[in-house]
């Protein structure tokens, strides 16, 4: 159980579906993929399948499911179809721009996502530049979430210590692996994840990014006044 109560010192966050509004995107493409290479999911099933994973996670269940060339070509395709969804209009997560601005502690990125894909949906939303050099991803880890690597080193990256650090997730996996690294963390519930699946230990569930600054400072930060 995480009982830390030592001030804030670094709040991480997590990218699609927290700084940037693409899991819809993402669930929306894995159900027809699978659909058109032979594993008929419903967006409830990916949620608990993918969401949250990294790309070689996801590509492991696939292939187990349907080998690996159909996993391969799921993959690619993934990452065009993605792509394409993200230029014809994402946006940040609704509250989080301003958010942001109000929040005056260290912050940076761990994701499950690649650099590549980081650079593509933080930069059509005009967040990259927020957060650039700061930007941490499980491709530099050996296992990605849940397990707690990828936090880890986003800590050690930024020279802060877990117990001081929070993080800001919108997956299951997110706060198992925030749980798994000793870190407080906010689950937002105002996505596709459920509230009752981020619930759990050393975890405050929010529904609306807008509450994220006020529930920072209740929990030993410190926030600006938005200006």
């Amino acid at each position: 159980m995480i009982t830390s109560t030592e001030p804030i010192e670094l709040v991480i966050f997590d990218c699609d579906g927290v700084l940037v509004d693409t899991e819809r995107i993402a669930a929306r493409v894995n159900v027809a993929l699978g659909a058109e290479l032979g594993w008929p999911l419903t967006e409830e099933e990916v949620i608990r399948l993918f969401i949250g994973r990294s790309s070689a996670s996801n590509r492991e269940q696939i292939a187990a499911r349907l080998g690996a060339e159909a996993a391969r070509e799921w993959e690619e395709r993934f990452v065009r179809m993605h792509a394409e969804a993200v230029d014809a209009g994402v946006t940040p997560v609704d509250g989080l721009p301003g958010a942001l601005d109000a929040i005056t502690l260290p912050t940076c990125v761990a994701s499950s996502g690649t650099h590549e894909k980081m650079r593509h949906t933080l930069g059509r939303t005009g967040l990259y530049e927020r957060f650039e050099g700061r930007i941490h991803s499980a491709t530099e880890v050996a296992h990605g979430k849940p397990a707690p690597d990828l936090f880890l080193y986003a800590a050690s990256r930024m020279g802060v210590d877990p117990a001081a650090c929070v993080v800001v997730e919108d997956s299951r996996p997110g706060v198992e692996a925030a749980r798994a690294a000793g870190m407080r963390s906010f689950g937002y519930a105002g996505g596709l994840t459920p509230a009752d699946r981020l619930a759990g230990p050393g975890t405050v569930v929010f529904t609306d990014m807008r509450e994220l600054p006020a529930l920072l400072a209740g929990a030993g930060a410190v926030v600006g006044d938005g200006r």
